[in-house]
């Protein structure tokens, strides 16, 4: 892999230990020179030792020259001291197993620490490394070319700008400083026309932001604020500024075009990358390496109202931050576009589209696989409509390139990143809008029965669940004790899934609708009673059986028994006959409604043989007491072994 200039970018400013005292091994390694550093490593390692952190840094060395297999071990030492290996240094050794195509050993080390990592990293990693192996990610045909104008050195960090390309650059100018640990020239600002075969023609410094003999780098021209967002390096008087530690930094200006220029991020101890203004939200997007980080370089953004800051950064979860480094945010039609070195990816960057849904929430970022991405670094994407198809640019270290990192062009005829499917909702209980159902399992099956995909529902009944775009699935929820949900759904290409489907799920608790009554388990309704001397079902007697048609539908596989009593009053044999026909009446009107024979399995009057009271023949009682054995009960036979 070459020297990528975007990793020295970040790492000057986060690898720089708090030692009082530093080894020739340390001095080497801040100055990134990798291989220097290590043979002083190994010496020093060999006569008295290492410190944790230079064991880390050591490992970092190996990292950064490709010794994968040493990188591993070191950092598997580290793991197994757990010293100072926090996400981002795991990240680097999942990423150093996979290098070595030690997949199993990621898996393991994944297994061993999941009660310790986000579910949605679990989530990203299953659902992306399912697609890179089945290389379903790979379906567009990029043409994809090396830009003309790139330079010996660094380009990268494309941005379109009107009909032009503005781009960040390493190569040299008599007025700028050069930038000892990468050998060439502090970062500059270039702007070139971009040509009718997407080609960046005559590229020239630009010169509409004011001059610096450092850094000024990541442009992002917004036509809404008619301004130029772009980094610069700290400085006081025209020097650097330095913090407390001796750190230097990057801040985020804007410069208005023809208008006054002004901080808009400026944290001596931080240095924030790669600004983006969103026009439909007012947010500016960034990458920074804050204490919230979840691991090296995580995405943020403020709000802002006509570029002025209104609200404290906001990370954008897990979702999208890992242990690695995220970086390059870019929004094109409700998809955001960014690069990230998390260990599942093809190499070292890769860049990840993820859709928007709704104010706060992304759906699993996808790789968008060879082509845009490569086995080096690949970042820094931006895309827009051209004609019948669309055109962008990205940045890459991949060889056959001109410089250090070299700024490449694409024509493609439809939007990068595989097409999913995004399912999300709530799994409620049927009866009660307000009660969701946690734990219940929710499930995608193809049309053969096989699970794509499941998950678990949150505590208060979400769910959320992503897989690769097809035509037609089923959705399946159920929960132990509970009823089964499933539903074919068929989805068009074309259908805009902004915010994902949105699909609740009903199900049915059986506890809640059963209850015990004279020993016996019984479908829970209302008491009811049939006119005197009648067996009509009337209104409000259908009522309460319409609730033992939608229990069969929830639990098809009950067997059920309609028994009917009555009181005293009245001959026994006319007793028997009239409860007799008032279960018959209640069986006919539920197989009207659509519950199969076979659940029914006896239909029976018992008359007055099992009075409740003292309610006998010839006994004197109150009309409410003669009532308590006018009754209708739905028996559940099978409640024993119905879930089995």
């Amino acid at each position: 892999m070459k020297s990528t200039l975007w990793a020295v970018f970040i790492l000057v400013f986060t690898c720089m230990a708090g030692q009082d005292k530093k080894s020739k091994g340390d001095n080497y390694f801040f100055q990134y020179a990798y291989q220097q550093a290590i043979a002083e490593y190994e010496a020093q390692k060999a006569e008295k030792g290492l410190s944790p952190q230079q064991e880390l840094n050591l490992a970092d060395a190996y990292f950064k020259t490709n010794a994968f297999d040493k990188a591993s071990q070191m950092y598997l030492e580290a793991y197994k001291k757990d010293s100072l290996m926090g996400n981002h240094h795991f990240n680097k050794m999942l990423q150093s197993f996979s290098k070595t195509r030690n997949n199993e050993r990621v898996m393991a080390f994944l297994a061993t620490k999941a009660d310790n990592l986000q579910q949605e990293l679990l989530e990203n990693a299953d659902f992306n490394r399912e697609l890179l192996q089945s290389n379903v990610a790979n379906e567009l045909d990029y043409q994809i070319f090396n830009v003309e104008s790139n330079s010996p050195q660094s380009d990268f960090a494309p941005s379109f700008y009107e009909e032009k390309l503005l781009f960040s650059s390493g190569r040299p100018q008599e007025n700028k400083k050069q930038y000892a640990p990468m050998a060439e020239s502090y970062l500059d600002l270039f702007v070139g026309q971009i040509g009718a075969d997407g080609q960046i023609l005559n590229p020239n410094p630009y010169t509409g932001v004011p001059t610096s003999n450092y850094h000024k780098a990541t442009p992002y021209y917004s036509d809404n604020l008619h301004a130029i967002l772009y980094v610069l390096s700290n400085t006081e008087d025209g020097e650097l500024a330095f913090d407390d530690n001796g750190k230097n930094a990057l801040a985020i200006g804007m410069q208005i075009i023809n208008g006054p220029f002004r901080l808009l991020l400026r944290d001596l101890s931080t240095s924030f990358y790669y600004p983006f203004y969103h026009a439909e939200t007012g947010r500016l997007y960034f990458a920074a390496n804050f204490e919230d980080s979840y691991g090296g370089t995580d995405l943020y953004y403020v709000a802002t109202n006509n570029g002025q800051i209104m609200s404290a950064p906001v990370n954008l979860g897990s979702r999208i931050n890992s242990p690695g480094n995220e970086i390059a945010p870019f929004i094109f039609e409700n998809s955001l576009y960014f690069s990230s070195d998390v260990f599942y990816g093809l190499g070292g960057m890769d860049t990840y589209k993820s859709n928007l849904e709704g104010e706060n929430s992304f759906s699993i970022p996808v790789n968008l696989g060879l082509g845009i991405n490569s086995t080096d670094d690949d970042f820094g994407l931006i895309i827009k409509n051209e004609g019948d198809g669309l055109l962008g640019y990205f940045s890459s270290n991949r060889p056959g390139g001109k410089g250090k990192d070299d700024i490449y062009g694409f024509k493609v005829d439809r939007k990068p990143g595989l097409k999913t499917i995004a399912l999300r909702g709530k799994v409620i209980k049927s009866y009660d809008n307000d009660e969701g159902v946690a734990k219940a399992v929710v499930r995608v099956m193809d049309g053969n029965g096989g699970v794509l995909k499941e998950v678990y529902t949150n505590e208060d009944g979400d769910y959320r669940l992503e897989i690769p775009w097809r035509e037609e699935v089923v959705l399946q929820a159920t929960k132990d004790r509970h009823s089964l949900f499933a539903e074919k759904l068929q989805f068009l290409e074309g259908l805009d899934q902004k915010e994902g489907f949105k699909i609740p799920i009903g199900l049915a608790a059986y506890d809640d609708l059963v209850e015990e009554k004279e020993d016996q388990k019984v479908i829970k309704l209302r008491k009811f009673y049939f006119g005197r001397g009648l067996k009509k079902i009337t209104p409000e007697i259908a009522t309460e059986l319409d609730k033992v048609v939608s229990f069969v539908g929830q639990f098809p596989a009950v067997q059920l028994r309609i028994e009917t009593h009555t009181d005293s009053r009245g001959g026994s044999a006319a007793n028997f006959r009239l409860t007799q026909g008032r279960s018959d009446a209640i069986k006919e009107y539920l197989l009207q409604k659509g519950v199969p024979a076979s659940n029914i399995l006896y239909s029976i009057g018992y008359g007055e043989q099992k009075i409740l009271n003292n309610c006998h023949n010839g006994a004197f009682c109150l009309e409410m007491l003669h009532l308590q054995n006018q009754r209708s009960l739905i028996v559940i036979l099978n409640d024993n072994i119905l879930f089995d």
